[in-house]
């Protein structure tokens, strides 16, 4: 077993996926860092292994103050908390079908060990595809469902994932930790890909240098967006009425920003701005063929 990796339980099922989120930089829209807690809340899962920290985090660099120290809470001089870097395995499921939650940071140094120890975790629990997860901001429309870009460790993996109202990136430049774990996942033969949801975010400046930009901080219909490919992927057990609520929520919240924002600002033609977004989106949405038997069955009744 692996010195940095501790497993609590080791569950049992015939076919274990992972979907796995951090606190990363490729984070818009919180779909790495809060959709993973999101799931874990809805599936009651338990904690059941974790990463050490152990050589991964740095304690301070000059001008970051706390941003990377650990936080500590006393009272009358005692320590009575210490919140530190957490890497933590959450598990819900059946005897039939299991889902591994993974929440954790994205680490400061040794990101090959790290990448290692994932993985050598995924592969002690038997997980047979590893999801990761990434959000990135772009002026997009807000009411329209976000396009995903993918990126995958296998060539095989290519065909299927197409089936998924995805595009497959060109991305060159910095990697983010989601990104460089497909190679590191291709080099031990494990099934992974990211799947990256483009979230909306506004830069105004050119309209008024009054204005402010806007940008989705929980993109509650990205996370819903995924969460319906990963329902049909990974035949998992969860409504998607809450965050389908949650959405609707957000949609119109924004409509009443960009309205009040037209109102207070007339001639930076906001509004306008918004709608040529719309005009020029290509819209692709994922639509499964049972979902879309569904809607027949309740239109048709129960006829052939």
């Amino acid at each position: 077993m692996d010195e940095l990796v501790e497993i609590f339980e080791k569950p049992e099922a015939d076919e274990i996926y992972m979907i796995a989120g951090w606190n990363q930089w490729a984070d818009a829209g919180a779909v790495s860092s809060e959709f993973p807690q999101y799931l874990i809340d809805q599936t009651k899962a338990h904690r059941i292994g974790r990463i050490k920290s152990d050589g991964f985090y740095i304690f301070q660099v000059p001008g970051t103050h706390a941003f990377l120290r650990p936080e500590i809470k006393f009272v009358d001089g005692y320590r009575k908390t210490v919140t530190s870097h957490k890497n933590e395995f959450y598990y819900s499921g059946n005897p039939r079908r299991g889902l591994v939650t993974f929440l954790g940071e994205e680490p400061h140094l040794s990101g090959e060990r790290y990448a290692e120890a994932f993985f050598n975790i995924a592969q002690e629990l038997g997980v047979k595809r590893v999801a990761g997860l990434g959000g990135v901001y772009g002026s997009m429309p807000y009411d329209k469902d976000r396009a995903v870009s993918c990126v995958y460790s296998l060539p095989h993996m290519k065909e299927g994932l197409s089936e998924y109202a995805v595009s497959f990136s060109n991305y060159e430049g910095g990697a983010s930790l989601a990104s460089y774990l497909a190679h590191r996942a291709e080099q031990v033969g494990i099934e992974y890909f990211t799947f990256y949801v483009f979230v909306p975010a506004y830069d105004f400046s050119h309209l008024s240098q009054q204005l402010q930009g806007m940008r989705v901080e929980n993109d509650y219909r990205g996370w819903c967006e995924l969460l319906r490919r990963f329902k049909h992927m990974f035949h998992l057990d969860i409504d998607l009425a809450d965050l389908e609520r949650r959405s609707e929520e957000l949609t119109a919240s924004i409509t009443e920003k960009v309205d009040e924002l037209d109102s207070k600002s007339p001639g930076a033609n906001v509004k306008a701005y918004i709608e040529s977004l719309s005009s020029d989106f290509e819209e692709s949405s994922f639509m499964p063929l049972d979902v879309w038997e569904r809607g027949l069955s309740d239109l048709f009744g129960d006829k052939d």
